[in-house]
């Protein structure tokens, strides 16, 4: 199976690292011009010119933004006027953190991200794709949006509230051939994971070649690869639903949690 992707214009929110970096360099690499996003300029820059680098034919651009406000969303619609054909919802922030300590702006900060953000970007994006007859978005969802854990509530909610969005863009599409999806990761090594087992090696007191597992099988023993997901395997799913091939898929959370979830 060779994914194309030529003439297509793709915008990746959270995309200077991590699963959304992977996503913009497999779209690059399908022939996909990319519209790369993160919050600071340098950041943004660096990862121009990283995919630049990697796929020196293909046309990549960048926009800074916050997206947690509608200024930031604003930003990024001013630069792509609604005319994407492809729209990864990635950019997603997480803390652990108690229930009754979360307050009332953190709460809405994981809501504006997650969720707000999708709409004003999948409302300024989706009425150009069902004129044109052809288009992508997909939202990176989390497991988290299915069994809510407790230690990150807010960041479960807005992650289910995500899914709703999704399901509920996907049925304006009916008839069409623009498809509405999410993708949804569990555990994944991206950048900083290094950083985070030496911690948890140290807070755990086990050695650090053997954190990454024991993390797993404390927090997620219903795992069956055992281990984190690479963000090329996350990546990999999100490619193939930006793809013509996934022209039956539409509506549907699509598991790449490595197993977690235990429900058929």
């Amino acid at each position: 199976m060779h994914i194309e992707l030529n003439g297509r214009t793709a915008l990746v929110t959270g995309s200077t690292r991590g699963i959304g970096a992977a996503v913009s360099r497999q779209l690059a690499g399908c022939g996909a011009r990319v519209i790369l996003h993160g919050r600071s300029q340098d950041s943004v820059t660096q990862a121009i010119d990283h995919l630049r680098t990697e796929c020196p034919s293909v046309e990549v651009s960048g926009v800074v933004a916050d997206l947690a406000s509608e200024d930031g969303c604003c930003d990024i619609l001013r630069l792509i006027d609604g005319n994407i054909d492809v729209l990864v919802h990635n950019a997603g922030v997480y803390e652990w953190v108690p229930f009754a300590d979360i307050p009332d702006d953190a709460w809405l900060r994981m809501f504006n991200i997650h969720v707000m953000a999708g709409v004003r970007l999948a409302r300024a994006a989706l009425p150009r794709m069902l004129q044109n007859n052809w288009g992508r978005i997909v939202f990176v969802g989390s497991d988290a949006g299915v069994y809510v854990p407790g230690e990150m509530l807010h960041y479960g909610v807005t992650k289910a509230a995500e899914l709703a969005l999704m399901r509920g863009l996907a049925e304006l599409t009916k008839g069409t051939a623009v498809t509405v999806n999410a993708v949804l990761p569990g555990p994944t090594a991206v950048e900083g994971a290094e950083r985070f087992f030496d911690d948890y090696a140290e807070r755990n007191a086990v050695p650090r070649e053997t954190a990454e597992r024991h993390f797993i099988r404390g927090s997620r023993p219903t795992s069956l690869i055992d281990r984190m997901a690479t963000v090329d395997e996350v990546a990999n799913l999100i490619t193939y639903v930006c793809s013509a091939f996934s022209s039956a898929t539409n509506g549907a959370a699509l598991r790449a949690e490595g197993g977690i979830l235990r429900h058929i």
